[in-house]
C-alpha cells in the first residue's frame, strides 16, 4: 500500500527511499556467509538480491548480515548478487556502505542464563554462536559521513537511568537477576546502534538503526524481554531533546541527537505495538516519540496471509496489513516487528511492505527470510 502527497515546491526535487530488511543473510558457522557469497549461485542470497531490485531502495539496513572484518562479505554480496540481474530484475549498484562489530558471540565471562556455564551465545553480550553473528549492514547510493557516524557497541545496560532490568522471581529484591558484577559489564545492545549521517544532495539524514533481541527464548525473568524494551527506548531517548543526555558512543562522546537534525529510526525491533511476546509499550514507546512519525507502511500481501494462515492471526489486535513478519501460525502469528520511521518535517511520498500476496508472480520471493522488506519513500530538500 502506497499513500502519496503532493510534490514540494522545489522543482526536480526527488523523493529518496529508505528501507529495512532482516534477510536472514546469517549462517551458522564463522566464514559461511563469505564462503556462500563468494559464488553467484547461492539460491537465499539471489532471492534476497532480488527483493531489494526490485524495491530499489536508496538507503537499506540490512539485518542479519554476519559483520565479516575488512568488507569482504560486503563486496561479495554487491558484486555477486545485487550487480547482477536476478530473474530480469535490474542490477543495482550501492557506492557507499557501513558495516562495523556487533555484540554477539562477544564472550562476558559470565553465566548470564544460569545454566551454570558461562560460555556459549546466551552468555555473550548479545546472542551468537560466533562473533559477529547476525551482524548488520547499511547501503547507500548517497554518500555516507564517514567521520561523523556514531556507534554504541560498548553502551552499559545499567548507564541507562531507570533501565527496566530483568527480576528474580526467586527473591524479594527488584531487579536483581544480574549481579552487580554482571552490570558493571553487560552492554545494552545486543548487536549495536548505529547512527549513521547520510548526505542527500546538500542535507544530512541520521539513519539510526538496531536490531534488538528477541523478547523471547527466556524465563520469568523476562531477561531478553526488558532488555528488547530498553534497546527501543534507546533511540526514543536519543531523539527526544532533554532525554539521551546520559548516552555516550564509543569514542566517549556524549549527548543525544540535537534538536532540529533529520532522522530515519529503522531495523528490527523484534516488537509489536500491540500483539506478541515484547514488553507492554515496548514498540509504542518509539512510535509516539514526540519527533517521530510513523508512515504505517502496509500491504495486501499481508493481510491476506493473517486470514489464510488463522491460528495466532486470529486473535491478533493490530492491522494484519501492517504486519512485517511471518512468524509461526500457533505462536506468536504474523507481527509488525521492522520500522521505518522518518523524523517530523520530513514530507513522505509513499511507504509500504514487499509482500506479494500469495499466488502472484513475485510471491515466490516470500520466504527468502522470514522478515518482508519495508519502504518509505521522503523528500529531503
Amino acid at each position: 500500500m502506497t499513500v502519496a502527497v503532493s510534490a514540494p515546491a522545489e522543482a526536480g526535487v526527488e523523493p529518496v527511499r529508505f528501507a529495512t530488511f532482516n534477510a536472514s543473510l546469517n549462517r551458522a558457522d564463522e566464514g559461511g556467509l563469505l564462503a556462500d557469497l563468494s559464488t553467484p549461485d547461492d539460491p537465499q542470497a539471489r532471492k534476497v538480491a532480488e527483493v531489494i531490485q526490485r524495491n530499489r531502495p536508496d538507503v537499506v539496513l540490512i539485518n542479519e548480515f554476519d559483520y565479516v572484518p575488512g568488507y569482504a562479505a560486503v563486496d561479495a554480496f554487491r558484486d555477486n548478487y545485487l550487480a547482477v540481474s536476478q530473474r530480469g530484475a535490474r542490477p543495482v549498484d550501492y557506492p557507499y556502505a557501513f558495516t562495523a562489530p556487533v555484540n554477539t558471540g562477544v564472550p562476558t565471562g559470565f553465566d548470564l542464563d544460569r545454566d551454570g556455564r558461562a560460555d556459549g551465545g546466551n552468555d555473550a553480550h548479545g546472542f551468537g554462536d560466533f562473533e559477529g553473528q547476525y551482524g548488520m549492514l547499511v547501503l547507500s547510493r548517497h554518500p555516507i559521513d564517514t567521520g561523523a557516524i556514531r556507534t554504541f557497541q560498548r553502551f552499559r545496560w545499567a548507564d541507562m537511568p531507570g533501565a527496566t532490568l530483568p527480576d528474580d522471581p526467586a527473591t524479594e529484591e527488584p531487579a536483581d537477576w544480574y549481579s552487580p558484577e554482571i552490570l558493571d559489564v553487560l552492554r545494552l545492545s545486543s548487536k549495536s546502534h548505529w547512527d549513521v549521517p547520510v548526505v542527500v544532495g546538500r542535507r544530512s539524514v541520521h539513519f539510526l538503526v538496531a536490531h534488538p533481541t528477541p523478547p523471547s527464548f527466556d524465563g520469568p525473568e523476562d531477561r531478553n524481554g526488558t532488555r528488547n524494551h530498553d534497546e527501543i527506548r534507546f533511540w526514543a531517548d536519543y531523539v527526544t531533546p532533554g532525554h539521551g543526555d546520559y548516552i555516550y558512543d564509543d569514542e566517549g562522546v556524549r549527548g543525544g541527537l540535537p534538536n532540529g537534525e533529520r532522522f530515519v529510526i529503522a531495523g528490527d525491533y523484534n516488537a509489536d505495538p500491540f500483539d506478541g511476546d515484547s514488553v507492554e509499550a515496548a514498540a509504542t514507546m518509539l512510535l509516539s516519540a514526540p519527533r517521530v512519525h510513523d508512515p504505517k507502511p502496509a500491504s495486501a500481501g499481508a493481510a491476506v496471509a493473517a486470514r489464510q494462515q488463522g491460528g495466532a492471526n486470529d486473535e491478533h489486535e493490530g492491522s494484519p496489513w501492517l504486519d512485517t513478519a511471518d512468524f509461526g501460525d500457533e505462536s506468536p502469528g504474523n507481527l509488525r516487528v521492522d520500522y521505518v520511521l522518518p523524523s517530523r518535517g520530513l514530507p513522505v511520498f509513499g511507504s509500504g511492505v514487499f509482500w506479494p500476496v500469495p499466488g502472484s508472480p513475485l510471491a515466490r520471493l516470500n520466504d527468502a527470510s522470514d522478515h518482508h522488506l519495508v519502504r518509505v519513500d521522503l523528500f529531503v530538500a
